[in-house]
């Protein structure tokens, strides 16, 4: 029987435009600098060990067991780590956006209201170097173990704990942190292929997502009110 919790989840992150928006102001706990319907779709097999360019092993562990607790293998999907979505998460933290680019970050820096938006002199990368140290902390404390060691049911109620705010990690704000990876884990699962992330297409194929728009916008008026059907195409089927 599939958890129709979780497929509500998914649908509505997916047709929300795979993204869950969050608010960073204040991610740090002082506002001083920072000086730094059918079977589920089957992703496309790996031979070789994966190879990360710039999370490390325990970082690694970490995402894996994020993104396979918030997606976890069922009839609706693979595991978020069979789906790429780390693979997603490391070229991301990787590339322009890990290192900050289109961030100013010239300071001050200052506890802020969420809508003014991020308010750390820290990058992306250092984000989330940062925040999964400090969970990894709060949940040795919490649970004697890393946040990867613990048992799946678990780890589902110190996600909540995160969520709630009721976790209380050292100087860093656990719900801001529990946002991010969520919106994070969600690029990777409904992102197109080509960027790391849903393997063989498996969060569109789940939707009934035909991928790249243009390449049928000369049915639109014939299928206006219905049901259109298609194989769901990347930009890399193109390249």
């Amino acid at each position: 029987m599939v958890d129709d919790t979780r497929r509500k989840f998914l649908l509505g992150a997916g047709l929300a435009g795979a993204g869950v928006a969050s608010a960073l102001a204040g991610d740090l706990a002082a506002p001083a600098q920072a000086e730094t319907a059918a079977a589920a779709p089957q992703p496309a097999a790996t031979t070789e060990a994966e190879t990360y360019l710039v999370l490390t092993a325990s970082e690694v562990a970490f995402m894996s067991a994020m993104a396979d607790t918030i997606i976890p293998a069922d009839e609706l999907s693979p595991s978020g780590t069979d789906c790429g979505v780390v693979t997603y998460v490391d070229r991301q933290l990787a590339g322009a956006y890990g290192a900050g680019a289109k961030m100013y970050r010239a300071g001050p820096f200052r506890r802020g209201k969420p809508e003014q938006g991020y308010q750390l002199a820290l990058t992306p990368l250092e984000y989330f170097a940062a925040g999964i140290a400090a969970a990894n902390a709060w949940s040795r404390k919490t649970y004697g173990k890393d946040f990867d060691r613990l048992a799946p049911a678990d780890r589902a109620v110190a996600l909540k704990q995160m969520e709630k705010g009721e976790a209380k990690f050292e100087n860093f704000a656990a719900t801001a942190f529990f946002n991010r990876v969520l919106s994070i884990v969600m690029e990777g699962f409904f992102a197109d292929p080509m960027y790391g992330g849903n393997r063989n297409k498996v969060s569109w194929q789940m939707l009934g997502f035909p991928g790249l728009p243009a390449l049928y916008r000369e049915k639109v008026d014939a299928y206006y009110n219905k049901r259109y059907v298609a194989p769901p195409r990347s930009i890399a089927d193109f390249s």
